[in-house]
């Protein structure tokens, strides 16, 4: 590749992950929303125009999104002129969801010339393929991978979320706008008495990869062994993998196993 790599970065350890692999990356951050013991520059959304002029200044070519952002309140007087002129398409984006405003946020990064990339792009090892990665299903938990599978494909088509806990075909919980960390922690409060059930994670349908992959992380065997699940499977190739050894280390260690399904 020939120019350089913009990541914007949230929280969460994948913007570490991933900067670790780039080549000299320009490393920003929406205020607010920096990663911890990452340097990056700050921006706001209410210069989202000045924002990637600068990124062109400096010789960005392609720009990858990394890490955990929620929707930042945004300041009406903080708006420049051309940015304020983008406000119409970003709320009409958001009213119809966050696949929506994803997609739009892409569309408005590539009308600046700035082309997107995906961590799967810049980072293939860190979405893994098919195959198990720690332990073996038990019996029953196929089938409830197969059910949380379809559940979460049901919630992809509603632009709701990218994951789904089943146990013995009944559905515990489903992500919702609060994440998987939500998610699992309901669950652990919530469950009945005994162990099993699986937590399914995939990329909703018809998503664009580029941006917003579900991730599974150290943080989700520790809750998902928390919540007295059997294991954890994902779409192979959809999700990323959060500091693979350790990931790895915590379900052998849990007992639970991990699943990356073709």
């Amino acid at each position: 590749m020939t120019g350089r790599t913009a990541m914007i970065a949230g929280t969460g350890r994948l913007p570490h992950e991933l900067a670790a692999v780039l080549d000299d990356p320009l490393i920003a951050a929406l205020d607010g929303f920096a990663p911890d013991g990452l340097a990056a520059e700050s921006f706001r959304l209410e210069r989202l125009v000045p924002f990637m002029d600068s990124l062109l200044d400096r010789g960005v070519e392609r720009v990858v999104f990394a890490g955990l952002v929620r929707r930042p309140p945004l300041d009406p007087e903080a708006f420049d002129p051309r940015t304020a002129m983008l406000v119409p398409r970003i709320a009409m984006a958001m009213q119809q969801g966050d696949d929506a405003t994803l997609r739009e946020v892409i569309a408005l990064f590539e009308e600046a010339g700035l082309a997107i990339a995906g961590v799967a792009d810049l980072a293939p090892h860190l979405v893994p393929g098919a195959g198990m990665l720690a332990g073996r299903p038990g019996p029953g938990d196929d089938a409830d991978l197969a059910r949380a599978r379809e559940i979460v494909a049901g919630l992809g088509h509603l632009d709701i979320g990218q994951g789904a806990v089943v146990a013995r075909g009944l559905c515990l919980a489903v992500e919702t706008l609060p994440g998987t960390e939500a998610m699992l922690d309901f669950v652990a409060r919530t469950r009945p008495e005994g162990r099993g059930g699986v937590l399914w994670k995939a990329p909703k349908p018809g998503q664009d990869r580029r941006i917003d992959l579900p991730a599974v992380g150290p943080e989700t065997v520790a809750q998902a062994a928390a919540a007295r699940l059997a294991g954890i499977g994902w779409e192979a190739g959809g999700v990323v993998l959060i500091d693979r050894r350790a990931t790895i280390a915590a379900a052998e260690a849990a007992g639970l196993f991990l699943a990356a399904v073709p």
